[in-house]
């Protein structure tokens, strides 16, 4: 694969991707382990067909804005990309059958949401942030699917990557001009709301709860720190810092989940996942 198509994908989101369904299947007490592999390639094909689309979507402002991504700078032709992104979409939301008919019903709802964000929810500075912090904690769910009785005892859990993601995404949207106190306030306040609660569920996890606080606590001398720069000074090099120790840091958000629900191994796995995207972050864009 040339390397244009590479960097299309987003290879280091996709990988946080994966570590979202690990987390789910942990919440849900990892139930259904045969239902773990075709969870985990089906939200990689729904995180990768969704940036490819994203890029599709905006390749007229990309033209003007960031004319060195894969499109604009006709590194990868636009027919191409859209029938690789819409083949990725595709593959997602029926891989996801294969698990449960419960996982398959979330896959389809978030490559509905992808393909509403990517195409017009993106554009709206209230409904955006909204969009895509459901994809993210339908994506936890995916995970949680492998066991569906699990679903409606640990759904809530969800509420936190999408409060952290909604944070995420609300600064992102100054990344090229530059943002506003107030939304960097409004993000700043769901981070932090976010953490509370992943707290709350780590004092509570038993044996690993020390394990869970210390992941909560890294977490937010990675992130806070970075947003509240972007709050005081929320210009377009503050804010994409703030966006890539975000993007990077759900990894973290995720391990932290999986040792509160008292799995060791797969919160492993989860910091593992972290370890490659850092690596992948390093050549390949998060944003």
């Amino acid at each position: 694969m040339s390397p244009g198509y590479l960097e299309l994908l987003r290879p280091a989101n996709v990988t946080t991707a994966v570590a979202d369904v690990l987390a789910g299947s942990a919440v849900a007490g990892l139930g259904h382990p045969a239902a773990l592999p075709w969870l985990i390639v089906s939200s990689a094909c729904l995180y990768a067909g969704g940036v490819v689309l994203n890029d599709v979507f905006d390749r007229e402002i990309d033209r003007a804005e960031r004319p060195e991504r894969p499109i604009p700078s006709g590194r990868v032709a636009v027919a191409a990309a859209a029938w690789l992104g819409g083949g990725l979409l595709a593959a997602g939301a029926a891989l996801a059958w294969f698990a449960t008919s419960e996982a398959g019903l979330i896959a389809v709802a978030i490559a509905g949401l992808v393909l509403l964000y990517d195409a017009w929810g993106k554009r709206h500075p209230l409904v955006g942030p909204m969009n895509m912090a459901a994809c993210r904690a339908l994506n936890l769910l995916l995970g949680v699917a492998a066991v569906p009785a699990a679903l409606s005892r640990y759904w809530p859990v969800a509420a936190i990557p999408w409060l952290y993601i909604w944070a995420v995404t609300t600064l992102s949207r100054g990344e090229v001009h530059g943002g506003s106190r107030r939304s960097a306030t409004a993000a700043l306040i769901s981070l932090t709301a976010a953490l509370a609660a992943l707290i709350y569920i780590a004092i509570g996890a038993g044996a690993l709860a020390p394990v869970a606080v210390v992941l909560a606590g890294v977490i937010g001398w990675r992130v806070v720190p970075p947003f509240a720069a972007a709050w005081k000074r929320p210009t377009p090099g503050t804010i994409r810092l703030a966006v890539k120790r975000g993007v990077l840091s759900l990894v973290l958000v995720d391990a932290a989940i999986a040792a509160a629900f008292g799995d060791p191994i797969l919160s492993a796995a989860i910091l593992g996942t972290g370890v490659i995207a850092a690596w992948l972050a390093r050549r390949f864009a998060v944003t």
